[in-house]
């Protein structure tokens, strides 16, 4: 059973989340916040696998309460819920820890399956959503996505553990690049493509490739569209 915590400031929409989440067999709302605070206390209480989080909201809003969840409580996983499909708060949620976004219209059996996702611990964001968002909101980052790749000898820090061929494989996966195409484009089995992302969120010290994305983009890695 995959246990999950409601946070959204408007009633009807926790209680149309729970009507949905309850009715699947593998799946049940174990708590409800209208705010972070809330929130943040209930993560503590109850440990929900899944936190469904919404951005605007009074108080301690959806990005900090998500920050701090990633920080204090690093298991439970935080499936982040906005209006709009590409949502400046949303992003900034997503750099907090957040393992992806969901639109609040998405239809009931959307939700479940970017519950079961996110608890797999896997991310719900398509890859090509991500880099949309970071081209849109790319000027909040230190490097510009358009930039030039690089030198080795001007590498941040946290991509020197790096060999040459996971750098390939994390600039493929910052430009929306699914396994299939990473594995096509570098000459690469799809499961040594699989072990390479594996070995990057490890040395990166990030939890999915949402994650990997935004650290490649920070870095500057993800401007060269070989």
């Amino acid at each position: 059973m995959i246990t999950v915590l409601l946070v959204d400031d408007q009633a009807l929409l926790r209680m149309g989340f729970r009507l949905a989440i309850d009715s699947e067999p593998d799946l049940a709302v174990v708590g409800e916040a209208a705010d972070g605070k809330v929130a943040l206390e209930q993560v503590a209480a109850l440990a929900p696998d899944v936190v469904v989080m919404d951005v605007r909201m009074p108080g301690m809003d959806g990005i900090e309460a998500t920050r701090r969840i990633a920080a204090e409580h690093p298991a439970a996983r935080v499936l982040v819920v906005t209006t709009f499909d590409v949502d400046e708060y949303a992003f900034a949620a997503l750099r907090g820890g957040a393992s992806g976004f969901l639109l609040k219209s998405a239809r009931p059996e959307e939700l479940a399956e970017a519950i079961r996702t996110v608890a797999s611990g896997s991310s719900v964001v398509a890859p090509r959503v991500v880099r949309r968002m970071l081209d849109l909101f790319a000027h909040h980052l230190p490097h510009s996505p358009d930039a030039d790749p690089p030198r080795d000898d001007a590498l941040d820090p946290r991509l020197r553990a790096l060999t040459p061929r996971e750098t390939d494989v994390l600039r493929a996966v910052a430009q929306g690049l699914s396994n299939v195409e990473i594995a096509e484009r570098l000459v690469l089995s799809v499961t040594t493509v699989k072990t390479h992302v594996g070995n990057i969120l490890a040395k990166l010290g990030v939890r999915d490739r949402v994650q990997a994305v935004i650290v490649a983009y920070e870095c500057g890695l993800a401007g060269s569209r070989q």
